[in-house]
């Protein structure tokens, strides 16, 4: 099967194309703060020749190895095309990283520099003695024995011959699978699939992206930041954490057109405010009920959540782990602008995905252009196999691991994804489950965890939960809201304690009925177990299984 050739339009590396977007854009907004004065895509450009010119006297070279480790900023970006203009790559560090995490990358990436956040600094106090540190906010440098200036007049001395093949950024997985690997990824990897991404949704100098997830991630990364230089959009940036009275301000000043996110964004926005407007009184739960005035309904609050999020977005992406299918037939009624993407950080991330006018229920959407998706050995009745796929966004290995970079890439350029899933008839690609969470039941049959659990998702009181096997039986951990579930039984002020365990019991056993009541035999569950904390999850909000197997 032969892979599809990519148009190559803008420069695939990140210096050119940043010098072609600062011809094209100069005065273009470029990065900000929401409620600053955002830099322009000239001012950015000075900036990250000023880094560079900073980076020499660090004798940083082509090759060479820089980590970050802050939240979202300006100088995120900044420092990143710096490192990467230069031909060095650049090591990002999701901050959600332990200590011993993020020792180890540093260290297993040979990583000769380290540009860390005020905000973090604790969390590299024990590396000072063999690697400089410089303070991302402001380029003050932290490591004591080294006397540097930033001067933002700065010119580097030299001049850098980068190529597309060059690798342009480490990236390790925060991954379900316990075992952080560095993927190597090109200049040509991140720039294929920022202009892939480009041609399932147009942008162009005129859009505003709002930014709320982790730059360290390749999602977030290569189309929150990647995409939108490459056309002149502005980013803009949070200085606290999206929660709702940060979050709500901040749509309301930017109005985003463009938005990045996991599901469990809107999850929450559905299950905490949506679907409670309806079910609050009799008449509007039973009218809810009625497919034609559920749709109806649906579009009406459609347009209120558009509303809420600035009002003129076009471009919803939503990305990292499977969505709740009941919140997706809402946004597929309510006509909102939702786009589901499929991809891994070994692809840059991006393989498929579609524009929100052809948004498909429980699709990513095609191969995105350019990509060459097949099922391996599928299954002759449902058509499900392992997804591979090909194409120049595929990485290139991992770190210092050929082994495990021969378990996953054949030699013929074909990525073993891990996913299982099926394309029909029109090319549209769904996405069944990881593999390795495929359980085998007693009688042959395949059993989809992720497909249990959005049946357990939907139930009311229930805020997130987990299907294993144990000893050949099907298992649910279950994370309650203990706040719905204390108003409900009106016990938060008297006597609540004592009937805690009694109020769990009941619904535990409630829900598990309401479940079995909804799956094939083979997916019910025997035993439903509380988790009184939330599972511990990835930067992309899927949970690490490998904690609780």
């Amino acid at each position: 099967m032969k892979t599809p050739k990519i148009e190559n339009k803008p420069p695939f590396t990140f210096p050119l194309m940043l010098k072609n977007t600062i011809t094209n854009y100069g005065n273009a907004h470029a990065f900000g703060f929401v409620g600053e004065k955002p830099l322009t895509y000239e001012e950015v450009g000075k900036k990250v020749r000023a880094v560079m010119a900073m980076l020499e006297t660090f004798e940083i070279r082509k090759g060479d190895k820089v980590a970050i480790l802050s939240h979202n900023m300006p100088n995120w970006g900044i420092v990143y095309f710096a490192v990467t203009s230069m031909g060095a790559i650049a090591v990002p560090i999701l901050h959600e990283f332990s200590i011993p995490e993020i020792e180890n990358i540093i260290a297993h990436s040979d990583s000769k520099l380290l540009f860390v956040s005020h905000a973090l600094k604790s969390k590299v106090n024990n590396i000072e003695s063999y690697i400089p540190k410089i303070a991302i906010d402001d380029f003050q440098v932290l490591s004591a024995n080294i006397s540097c200036l930033f001067n933002p007049d700065s010119e580097p001395t030299s001049s850098y011959d980068v190529h597309e093949t060059d690798l342009a950024s480490i990236v390790y997985t925060s991954g379900t699978t316990g075992k952080s690997k560095g993927v190597m990824l090109s200049h040509r990897n991140i720039c294929f699939t920022a202009y892939g991404g480009s041609l399932i949704q147009p942008i162009d100098e005129n859009d505003r992206f709002l930014s709320v997830l982790p730059l360290s991630h390749t999602y977030e990364n290569t189309l929150g930041l990647i995409l939108p230089v490459m056309f002149g959009s502005a980013v803009w940036y949070l200085k606290k954490p999206p929660t709702a009275p940060v979050l709500l301000p901040a749509l309301e000043e930017i109005k985003p057109t463009m938005m990045l996110t996991v599901p469990l964004i809107m999850e929450k926005i559905y299950f905490s405010k949506i679907l409670p407007a309806f079910n609050d009184k009799a008449v509007m739960r039973t009218l809810y009920k009625v497919a034609p005035i559920r749709k109806i309904l649906n579009r009406i609050a459609g347009k209120k959540l558009k509303k809420t999020f600035g009002g003129h977005l076009k471009f919803f992406g939503i990305g990292g782990a499977k969505l709740n299918k009941v919140v997706e037939k809402f946004l597929l009624e309510a006509k909102f602008p939702y786009a589901i993407g499929y991809g891994l950080t070994e692809t840059s991330p991006l393989l498929a995905g579609a524009p929100p006018k052809n948004a498909l229920l429980e699709s990513t959407g095609p191969a995105m252009n350019g990509v060459t998706l097949k099922i391996n050995n599928p299954n002759p009745k449902t058509g499900e196999g392992e997804i591979w796929a090909k194409g120049d966004n595929v990485m290139q290995g991992y770190y210092k691991m050929p082994e495990a970079t021969k378990d996953v890439l054949n030699p013929d350029g074909w990525l073993k994804t891990g996913d299982l899933g099926y394309i029909d008839n029109n090319s549209n690609l769904f996405i069944k489950s990881r593999l390795k969470n495929m359980i085998v039941g007693a009688g042959g049959e395949n059993i989809y965890p992720e497909d249990i659990e959005t049946v357990i998702n939907n139930y009311k009181n229930v805020v997130e939960s987990l299907v294993v096997e144990q000893k050949g039986k099907l298992v649910a951990m279950v994370h309650l809201n203990m706040e719905e579930l204390g108003q409900k039984y009106n016990n938060f002020k008297d006597g609540f304690a004592r009937k805690y365990d009694d109020i769990v019991n009941e619904t535990l056993s409630d829900l598990k009925e309401y479940v079995n009541s909804r799956v094939a035999k083979s997916s019910r569950i025997q035993i439903v177990v509380f988790k009184p904390e939330p599972f511990h999850k990835t930067a992309t909000m899927k949970v690490k299984r490998f904690l609780y197997k």
